[in-house]
């Protein structure tokens, strides 16, 4: 059976999810649903195969601050707060990591980004990567931007790193066949 990606439902079996990050499980289990239906703050995907929820990935609308971005990609954005996808949280469940379930997800943030830009705007994703995540974001392309203050108490400080829409763009636009 295949990996399908889909907006999270109400009838969902998210009691039994573990992906070995007991704050993801929690967030999942708890407050996915009450997030996305009730208070409507966040859009939560999740990656199935049949009824089986693999992994999820959890989306909400910000902006970002021009400063806050590194240099070479401020050139031509305006000097106000920006559109972002901010991809808040995203785990697999432990008995399929490594299986690709990531990357599907991964590939329908980058859809709804695409989507965001054509519809009201989009400048890029940013993601609060946590220490051990931070190798994974950076494979996609995900640049690191300053910290400009605050800490987690208990927590490992996460890192924010963002990835402009422009190049998710061209990484899905096909090449263009060389003139003869």
């Amino acid at each position: 059976m295949a990996i399908e990606v889909r907006p999270l439902r109400e009838t969902d079996d998210r009691t039994s999810f573990q992906s070995g990050d007991e704050q993801l499980d929690i967030f999942f289990r708890r407050f996915a649903g009450q997030n996305q239906f009730r208070h409507h703050i966040g859009a939560t995907y999740v990656a199935v195969e049949g009824e089986t929820v693999l992994g999820f990935a959890t989306v909400t609308v910000g902006q970002i601050e021009i400063e806050r971005l590194p240099l070479n990609l401020r050139r031509r954005l305006p000097d106000y707060p920006l559109p972002i996808l901010r991809l808040a949280r995203l785990a697999a469940r432990r008995d399929a990591q490594g299986k690709g379930v990531g990357e599907h997800l991964m590939r329908a943030v980058f859809t709804i980004a695409r989507e965001l830009r054509e519809k009201l705007g989009c400048v890029g994703v940013v993601v609060d990567a946590k220490p051990a995540a931070e190798s994974y974001y950076s494979r996609y392309g995900f640049v690191a931007l300053e910290v400009v203050e605050g800490t987690l108490e208990e927590r490992p400080t996460p890192k924010p790193m963002f990835l402009p829409v422009s190049a998710i763009i061209q990484a899905v636009r096909p090449a263009r066949p060389s003139k003869k």
